[in-house]
C-alpha cells in the first residue's frame, strides 16, 4: 500500500512538470509572436552639433549663447548700433556724447536737420565676462565693458560732451548732457564676483544700479535712446540724476529661490573713487507667477551729483576755467514698482517711480573733483536747490506684439509730473501752452513750478538673422511748466532707421 501511494505520487508529481513545461513553452511562442507583431524603432541618433563658423551666414545665424567668442572661459562680446534720422528740434551730432545727439526733447534743441543716430535702440559696447566654475556649484564671475560711439570710435563721455560746449550759448551748441558714462575704460561695468547657485551672486566693481536694472527689463522700449525718455536720460535709472545710473565701488548681491527673487547695492567710497555720489544704497525684491514678472526697488543716494556747463560764459577767469563745470547736489530717494505680463505673442509692461530731491548732506563750498576727473571749482556748486523737497513721479506703460519669430511692433507712453517746489510768492501761472511757431518757453514758469513731461513712441524691430536687427520708429516729446522752463522748444519728434549688429 505504502508503495502503491508512492508510485501514485511520483506519477502525480511527473504530470505537474509536463504541464509547466507545456505553459513554459505557449507563453514564449505567445510573447514571441507579440513581439513580432511590434513595430521596430532605432534609438534615436543624437543630432549632430551645428558648426556656428563654418560660414559667416551660420555665425550671423547664431545667439551669442549658441556661438560664443570665448577662449579659456572668456568671452569677448560686444554690440553695434548705427542709425540715422531726422529730429524737428534737435542739434548736431557730438562724438563723444554716449547717445550722440539728443532725441529727446532738450533745452538746446534748435532747426530741424538730419543728422546720424549711433545707438538708436542701444549703446554699442565691447567687452569681456567669464564665468568659470572653480569647485562644486561655485564660479568666478566677472565683466568689463566699455560703451563708445560707432562713428567716432570715442568712449562715451558726457561730462566731457559739456565742457566742448562751455561758454556756447544754447542755440549755438551739439549734443551734450551729464552721464554716468564719462570716458572711463569701464564706462558701462567692470567687476569681479563670486556666483552659486543656489547661494546667489555676490559682485564688486563698477556696477549698473538696481534702477538700471529694472528700466531695462521693464521699458518697452528696452531702455532705447531713440525711443524711451526713461532710456536716453538718466533720471529713472540713476535715483534722480544720470551719474547715479553705476555705481563705481560697490558691492551687489542677487540671489534667486524658486519663483522668488531679491537684490541689494551698497556702494563703497565716494567721489574720490570715481563715484557719482558719496553713498547709495538699494534693496529690491520680485517674482515671476503665472505669467507676471514683478519688482519693487528701494534706493538712497547722498551727495549725488548733477554736472551742468557754463552755457552763457563764465563769472569768473573764463580762459582758466575751460574745461570745469558746475554742480548741484541733492540727498535722493526713491521708490520703483515694475511689472510686465506675457500672453502668447502679447508681453504687456508697466512702471512708475517716485524720486525725492532733498539739500545735500554735505555742501562742498570749496569745490570737488566729479566723476571723469572733472573740476567742479569753489563757487560753482549748489547745495541749496531743494530747501522744499523736489517730488518727479515717473509713469510708462507700453506693449511689445511678436508678429513673427522675428518682427515684433512696440508702442509706449511716458508721463513725467514734477511738484511745485518752489518759496512762497514765486508766480507759476505764466506758462502758457505754445501757440506760434518758434515760440520760445524761456519765459515759462519757474523751474521749481509745477510741470510735466510726456512722450509717445512707436517702432518695428525686424531681425532678419539671429545677430541683426533692422529697427524704425519715431518718440514725440514735449515738456510743460516748470519743466519747460529754459527750452529753447518745447517738443522735439525723431524719426530714426537703424541696424543693430551683436558679436
Amino acid at each position: 500500500m505504502k508503495r502503491a501511494d508512492e508510485t501514485e505520487r511520483g506519477d502525480i508529481m511527473k504530470l505537474l512538470k509536463s504541464i509547466l513545461l507545456a505553459s513554459g513553452a505557449t507563453l514564449a511562442l505567445v510573447a514571441g509572436a507579440q513581439a513580432a507583431d511590434l513595430p521596430t524603432k532605432k534609438a534615436p541618433a543624437t543630432p549632430t552639433a551645428i558648426n556656428c563658423f563654418a560660414s559667416f551666414y551660420d555665425y550671423m545665424n547664431s545667439t551669442a549663447d549658441e556661438c560664443p567668442l570665448t577662449w579659456k572661459g572668456i568671452t569677448l562680446y560686444g554690440t553695434i548700433d548705427v542709425g540715422g534720422g531726422y529730429e524737428s528740434h534737435g542739434v548736431a551730432w557730438n562724438r563723444q556724447y554716449p547717445t550722440g545727439v539728443e532725441e529727446l526733447v532738450s533745452k538746446n534743441g534748435q532747426g530741424g536737420h538730419w543728422t546720424v543716430v549711433p545707438g538708436g535702440i542701444s549703446q554699442s559696447v565691447v567687452g569681456v565676462k567669464i564665468n568659470e566654475p572653480v569647485f562644486g556649484d561655485w564660479s568666478v564671475v566677472g565683466k568689463a565693458e566699455t560703451g563708445f560711439d560707432p562713428y567716432s570710435l570715442q568712449l562715451a563721455n558726457g561730462p566731457g560732451a559739456q565742457v566742448t560746449n562751455n561758454a556756447n550759448l544754447l542755440q549755438n551748441q551739439n549734443g551734450n548732457g551729464d552721464s554716468s558714462r564719462a570716458g572711463q575704460w569701464d564706462n558701462s561695468q567692470g567687476y569681479v564676483g563670486i556666483s552659486n547657485k543656489t547661494f546667489g551672486t555676490l559682485t564688486f566693481g563698477r556696477q549698473n544700479s538696481l534702477t538700471l536694472d529694472g528700466v531695462n527689463a521693464y521699458d518697452p522700449m528696452g531702455g532705447s535712446y531713440a525711443f524711451s525718455p526713461i532710456g536716453y536720460s538718466g533720471a529713472a535709472a540713476g535715483v534722480g540724476d544720470t551719474e547715479d545710473a553705476r555705481s563705481n565701488t560697490a558691492f551687489k548681491y542677487n540671489v534667486v529661490a524658486g519663483s522668488f527673487r531679491a537684490s541689494a547695492l551698497a556702494q563703497a567710497g565716494g567721489f574720490e573713487q570715481g563715484n557719482g555720489s558719496n553713498g547709495a544704497y538699494e534693496v529690491g525684491l520680485g517674482g515671476d507667477f503665472y505669467g507676471f514678472s514683478v519688482d519693487g526697488i528701494y534706493s538712497y543716494v547722498k551727495d549725488a551729483v548733477s554736472l551742468a556747463n557754463f552755457s552763457t560764459g563764465f563769472a569768473v577767469a573764463p580762459a582758466a576755467r575751460m574745461g570745469d563745470l558746475k554742480a548741484t547736489l541733492s540727498d535722493d530717494s526713491s521708490v520703483m514698482l515694475l511689472g510686465k505680463y506675457t500672453w502668447g505673442s502679447l508681453k504687456l509692461f508697466g512702471g512708475y517711480e517716485y524720486i525725492r530731491f532733498q539739500n545735500p548732506s554735505d555742501a562742498y563750498p570749496g569745490g570737488f573733483t566729479a566723476i571723469g576727473n572733472i573740476t567742479v571749482p569753489a563757487g560753482q556748486v549748489t547745495s541749496t536747490a531743494y530747501i522744499n523737497n523736489r517730488q518727479l513721479q515717473i509713469f510708462w506703460a507700453g506693449a511689445k506684439y511678436a508678429i513673427l519669430s522675428n518682427l515684433d511692433i512696440v508702442g509706449a507712453y511716458y508721463h513725467y509730473n514734477q511738484n511745485n517746489y518752489s518759496l512762497a510768492g514765486t508766480n507759476c501761472g505764466s506758462n502758457v501752452t505754445p501757440a506760434a511757431p518758434g515760440y520760445s518757453p524761456q519765459g515759462a514758469a519757474n523751474s521749481k513750478c509745477a510741470g510735466t513731461l510726456d512722450a509717445v513712441s512707436a517702432m518695428i524691430d525686424y531681425r532678419p538673422l539671429k545677430r541683426i536687427d533692422l529697427y524704425a520708429g519715431f518718440m514725440f516729446s514735449q515738456v510743460g511748466g516748470g519743466l519747460a522752463n529754459g527750452y529753447l522748444h518745447s517738443n522735439n519728434i525723431d524719426p530714426t532707421i537703424g541696424l543693430r549688429v551683436k558679436f
